[in-house]
């Protein structure tokens, strides 16, 4: 595969792709719109598949959580995965195992085999995040790759503005019917499977890895553990917790702890699981952790948000959809903007404007929601929340990935897609579990049952401590740099064996 690497030869502008590679990238785009898409109407679906099952919030809200645990323990394994498979058979995997999640979800005649399909979806999906960034890590030259993560980031925000809006739409076209949702998008997975099996080439070049059994039994054990502990809070503050929190956190900590040991071994002899030494590179760590902090905060707004339009205001689920809407749109309109502005400044000036304006959103609405707050208010602070991720998440992803050297690209987006769901699963109980609380406080945890003040009151607590969250994401943006090289070099890799 020597097209892949080969250096451009002289008098050759390196200003765009070959047709193959642009054919590779164009795909797997499209393939994690329909993946994002399905991953973001849950949002706008929970408050009528909690009416419709007769659950309690804490329990709906693992229609996300069961997605993101699965993506917690099956994402570790693609950094082995990507590099033992070619690019075609990684993304036929992805598109069937998602394919037949949809199925099992859309024909769920109870709520636990409804988790059970989005289980399945999010193993597709999982394979599917970490082999669109590898691919581009491997085929575009570092002075393309903020035009080209710009570009990813429409995706990455138009199918989540979206998302919301269609399942609005949608609920309001089959009379609150949430199957429906799974069956407009069972047709458009299969068609994207087909097109892959035809279509997508073999991009990456592949090496024996020998699987360490003993990593992937660790790590799922200790991510499974920690997203479940986390998840367990809110359904803890409705007293509906099957085990108290803190036992699978603990244990989560300690089998994630024998996984690092265990990491730092294999090291030695280049034989790593998920190799660790991606976090020598600075700017890797540091667009990491801001990412964490930006993925926390969206998680739990977008699980929070749209049960206090639904309770609190009383709105249709396709009028909260596209008050959703707007605010995506911009952050997928602004990408290639973004994109294009990072490939000339770099990452500070963009990230820097942008943790400010994610927390100004969440601030404005801590302290701005109430039982009859008006709409246009909660449509401006999301439009803001927006505005703000735009200007970190392609920044964040180009320089951190871009700090890595080639080797190492599978398992920096294995480590990055990973934390962003424990991350997203964090963020999720922490707003549930606070809402919880102050509901709780008011007197009422049960959504359908309480009165506008006392959802309020709760949306309230939540919303404030994810503003309290994001001033640690204004504090660290102004350490961001891009890397004019990897920084973690052959030779210094060399050292450690």
């Amino acid at each position: 595969m020597t097209e892949v690497t080969a250096p451009v030869s002289v008098g050759t502008p390196a200003d765009r792709l070959s047709p193959r590679d642009s054919q590779a990238l164009i795909l797997l785009l499209a393939a994690v719109f329909v993946v994002f898409l399905n991953e973001t109407t849950m949002s706008v679906a929970i408050p009528t598949i909690i009416k419709s099952f007769g659950i309690l919030p804490a329990t709906g809200q693992w229609l996300t959580t069961s997605f993101a645990l699965t993506l917690a323990v099956v994402i570790p394994i693609t950094g082995w995965l990507l590099q033992r498979l070619n690019t075609r058979p990684v993304f036929i995997t992805a598109m069937i195992l998602f394919v037949i999640g949809t199925t099992i979800a859309a024909n769920a005649p109870i709520f636990e085999v409804l988790v059970l399909g989005r289980v399945v979806q999010a193993s597709g999906t999982a394979i599917m995040m970490p082999l669109m960034m590898t691919t581009v890590l491997t085929i575009v030259p570092m002075h393309l790759r903020g035009r080209i993560m710009g570009r990813i980031s429409i995706v990455m925000s138009v199918a989540p503005a979206i998302g919301p809006a269609l399942a609005g739409i949608l609920l309001q076209a089959f009379n609150q019917q949430w199957r429906g949702l799974f069956w407009v998008m069972l047709p458009i997975a299969l068609a994207m499977l087909v097109i892959g099996i035809l279509r997508v080439p073999n991009i990456s070049e592949t090496r024996r890895v020998p699987l360490d059994v003993l990593s992937v039994i660790l790590s799922a054990v200790g991510f499974s553990g920690l997203v479940y502990g986390l998840s367990s809070i809110g359904e803890a503050a409705d007293g509906a917790a099957l085990v108290a929190p803190w036992i699978p956190l603990v244990v989560g900590a300690a089998f994630l702890l024998l996984f690092v040991v265990r990491q730092l071994s294999l090291q030695r002899r280049d034989a790593a699981f998920l190799d660790l030494r991606a976090f020598t590179a600075r700017t890797f760590s540091i667009s990491l952790g801001m990412l964490a902090i930006g993925m926390l905060s969206l998680f739990g707004m977008v699980i929070v948000l749209p049960i206090y339009l639904r309770y609190a205001l009383h709105l249709e689920t396709w009028v909260i959809g596209l008050s959703l809407l707007p605010g995506g749109l911009l952050m997928g309109l602004l990408g290639p903007v973004v994109g294009r502005l990072y490939d000339r400044y770099g990452p500070r000036p963009l990230v820097v404007p942008g943790a400010i304006m994610v927390s100004l959103a969440f601030w404005a609405l801590a302290i701005g929601l109430g039982a009859d707050t008006p709409l246009w208010f909660v449509i401006a602070a999301y439009t803001g929340l927006s505005l703000g991720l735009a200007f970190l998440f392609t920044p964040l992803f180009t320089s951190g990935l871009g700090a890595l050297p080639p080797h190492l690209y599978s398992h920096g987006s294995a480590l990055l897609a990973t934390i962003q769901q424990v991350a997203g699963a964090a963020g999720t109980a922490m707003f549930v579990a606070f809402l919880a609380i102050g509901m709780a406080g008011a007197g009422e945890v049960d959504v359908t049952k309480a009165t506008a003040e006392q959802i309020s009151t709760g949306v309230h607590l939540a919303f404030m401590a994810g503003a309290f969250t994001t001033l640690a994401l204004v504090a660290v943006s102004f350490f961001v740099t891009k890397p004019a090289a990897p920084e973690v070099t052959e030779e210094s890799l060399g050292a450690h064996h």
